[in-house]
């Protein structure tokens, strides 16, 4: 974490967290997806569930809130008419999921029989979901190591901040410059931010040296942000990787001060090394705080995880130092600077300059809070992420072939107690998934002349995944393929079922209410 900003942990995901795409997304793969200042952070991610069909469906064992009740009534109600899949009508409001993508979530209208032939030509509904676009960030600056570099529109505000509070110091030591102390001050900002981004690459070479993936690094308000998307597997790893942003900050600092010696005080170099170096021991020493989200944080979570052999204690004892920590900037660095400790005169009235103070100190305080808390919800996240299991979420299927009236699937799922339907060819092997959205929006009395094949959503590779995965393993291919249903397969590849993405944004939601 640099004193200038942004989130340096690793965060998942995405904060991203995570953060508003269709598709299932997935939760943030890091422990940590705070905020705050140089630190390395692991990519926050959305939520499970982006892309999840729009009549809002239950999960196998049943769903919570007054929405989800609903669904189950209109569900009871539907297999009482032979139809295992029913949720409501096709006019009623989608139970609390937000709209998916046209793609993937639109209930399909009743077709006959002559129809089947366009509704499997792969246009309109029937094409599988896209991914939307990512957001980037920002401007993309350069792709060192691999890694995207990006500068958010919000750096620019904090450059000209920056530009305009060091061009006043200028006019006091250097005033023969006139309004080129301004050119002066923007050249001290950008060399400013480059410390910040190395900071930010010594996380990110030693992240990859661990065979992390980086998402991004990103340069903002408050400093940098490394988005690294897993966390490191043990408590040595995790020092190092906090560790290095500030030693290089330290690094940094020391090499301005040598290149400081030759040169004459009192002269433009002479200001700008020396405002470099004094900004980056403040980054250093600013992140080497024990409390999350900071570095020292993070090396202090690595520390208790050592010690006690629990990563989440270490995680919870440094949030709350993290947090003790934002208390004691909220109310000791107005303090400090007003009592002239910091090297200013102490001054006994409220100015502006007390104003701006307070403002900064709330404004650190803020980032350095959310981040703990964010720090603490992650950690939870990844403790609870070992029961999302595609196997204990795989809605039983029944195999029909395509030219299968849809009535007569439905009394097939509704005799074998199955929620699902899997279009096969006569050898069995299977070609697509029958869409529950597109069920929905069939009448029941067009169900007889309306053939499954006509409602299905073709087979690709990243729609089958394996009944044995579960963790950040299945949301991660999960988020690979944005999808609304998919095909789970024995190791054999014999067919087990059908998983619901909506059924894992449930699942998911479920193990994040549960305290740890």
């Amino acid at each position: 974490m640099d004193v200038s900003g942004g989130s340096g942990q690793p965060r998942s995901g995405n904060d991203e967290s995570a953060e508003h795409q269709a598709g299932p997304a997935t939760p943030p793969a890091g422990p940590d997806a705070s905020g705050r200042p140089g630190t390395p952070a692991t990519a926050p991610e959305p939520q499970p569930g982006e892309g999840a069909p729009a009549d809002g469906r239950t999960a196998e064992e049943g769903t919570d809130g007054p929405a989800d009740g609903d669904a189950v009534r209109e569900r009871d109600r539907g297999e009482a008419h032979g139809d295992p899949l029913r949720k409501r009508t096709p006019d009623e409001p989608a139970p609390g999921h937000a709209p998916p993508s046209p793609a993937a979530g639109d209930p399909a209208p009743a077709r006959d029989p002559h129809d089947r032939a366009h509704a499997r030509s792969g246009t309109g509904r029937g094409r599988p979901p896209q991914r939307p676009p990512e957001s980037r960030g920002g401007l993309l600056m350069g792709r060192p190591f691999g890694v995207p570099v990006y500068v958010a529109p919000s750096w620019f505000l904090v450059a000209a901040l920056i530009t305009w509070v060091f061009g006043g110091q200028l006019d006091r030591v250097l005033p023969e410059l006139g309004a080129a102390r301004y050119l002066v001050s923007l050249f001290f900002a950008v060399a400013f931010y480059a410390s910040v981004l190395v900071h930010e690459l010594a996380h990110t070479v030693a992240a990859l040296r661990f065979k992390l993936p980086v998402r991004r690094i990103q340069l903002q308000f408050f400093g940098g942000v490394s988005e690294i998307e897993k966390e490191a597997e043990t408590p040595g790893r995790e020092f190092v990787l906090a560790f290095v942003g500030p030693l290089l900050s330290l690094v940094l600092a020391g090499a301005f001060y040598l290149a400081l010696q030759p040169v004459e005080p009192g002269t433009v170099p002479g200001v700008l090394l020396a405002g470099l170096m004094i900004s980056n021991l403040i980054v250093a020493a600013f992140n080497l705080l024990p409390g999350l989200p900071l570095d020292g944080g993070r090396m202090l979570r690595a520390v208790v995880w050592k010690i006690t052999g629990k990563p989440m204690s270490g995680t919870v004892a440094a949030a709350w130092v993290g947090r003790a920590l934002a208390v004691s900037v909220l109310i000791g660095l107005p303090l400090l600077t007003q009592s002239g400790a910091l090297g200013s005169d102490a001054v006994d009235n409220v100015g502006m300059d007390t104003v701006l103070d307070a403002l900064l100190a709330a404004i650190l305080a803020a980032i350095i809070w959310t981040g703990a808390g964010n720090s603490l919800r992650m950690a939870r996240l990844r403790e609870h992420l070992p029961e999302l299991r595609a196997r204990t979420l795989t809605r039983r299927a029944v195999p029909v072939e395509s030219d299968t009236p849809l009535s007569e699937a439905l009394r097939r799922a509704n005799a074998a107690g199955a929620r699902a339907l899997v279009v096969v060819d006569t050898d069995g092997t299977p070609l697509s998934i029958v869409r529950e959205a597109a069920i929905v929006g069939v009448p029941e009395h067009r169900r007889p002349w309306v053939a499954v094949g006509g409602l299905a959503q073709e087979l690709t590779d990243g729609m089958r995944v394996s009944a044995e995965l579960a963790g950040e393993g299945l949301l991660d291919a999960l988020r690979a393929t944005p999808a609304t249903e998919y095909l789970v397969v024995e190791e054999t590849g014999e067919i087990y079922g059908v998983l619901s993405a909506a059924d894992v944004e449930r699942a998911f939601v479920r193990a994040m209410a549960r305290p740890s």
